[in-house]
């Protein structure tokens, strides 16, 4: 496979959720007897990647005193954000821990049970500097959704509105460690100020998967990964 590391974004404050999980970070709220990003570290062992770069913040010790510096066959760095960055600010500094040309990105607070090697191997394929992994879902309101050419080309993001059927952005992605070059800012969106520029510069491509799916950031989904854990393994 191209690269072997991952990035994790696992510093959210998990506003929402404060109703049901108020005492530790999101990627930590308990699923099943084990913390989400548990399932998430178990997935991406599953395919063979040796490091990963959790990005945190908030109560960042309870995620470094859970997990350590191993994870099964996975190397574990943290990023610590002194301040909060943003999900772009978060990604480039913690891409400074990063050793290979690119590296796979994951939101903590998701789950997308697609195939990493697939997703790497469409990325080289298209010489992309970002590939996302896509999913189709029908009557949503809650994601904004994702315009594809037959190619795969991301030629469009459109903002949340209620949508019969559509393909939405999942969190897992592969990015060029390159994109982050050309920006001086170390505060910024990674959503606004580098997927929709490089979209305009034709660089990013999606490919679509039918995996379970989950984003635990309301109380609705998270009370459901529970009924749903068998899924997340």
């Amino acid at each position: 496979m191209i690269c072997k590391e991952a990035i994790i974004l696992a510093g959210g404050f998990g506003t929402r959720l404060q109703s049901v999980v108020s005492d530790v970070p999101k990627p930590m709220a308990p699923v099943g007897n084990k913390p989400f990003l548990y399932y998430i570290l178990k997935y991406i062992n599953s395919f063979g990647l040796n490091r990963v770069v959790l990005s945190v913040g908030y109560r960042y010790e309870t995620i470094v005193k859970y997990f350590g510096e191993k994870f099964e066959n996975l190397e574990l760095i943290y990023a610590i954000e002194k301040q909060p960055l943003g999900t772009g600010g978060a990604v480039k500094f913690s891409s400074n821990s990063i050793k290979s040309d690119s590296f796979f990105l994951l939101n903590g607070d998701s789950f997308f049970k697609s195939d990493l090697r697939e997703l790497a191997n469409f990325h080289k394929q298209n010489g992309a500097k970002i590939t996302l992994s896509l999913k189709e879902l029908k009557n949503f309101d809650r994601y904004g959704s994702v315009e594809t050419d037959k190619s795969g080309l991301v030629t469009q993001f459109q903002e949340k509105q209620f949508c019969k059927s559509g393909l939405i952005n999942t969190g897992v992605y592969i990015v060029d460690k390159d994109i982050f070059n050309s920006v001086d800012a170390e505060k910024f969106s990674f959503e606004k100020d580098i997927l929709e520029k490089e979209v305009k510069n034709k660089t990013v491509y999606g490919t679509v998967s039918d995996g379970y799916f989950i984003d635990i950031g309301i109380p609705e989904d998270y009370e459901k990964a529970q009924s749903d854990v068998n899924q997340l393994l």
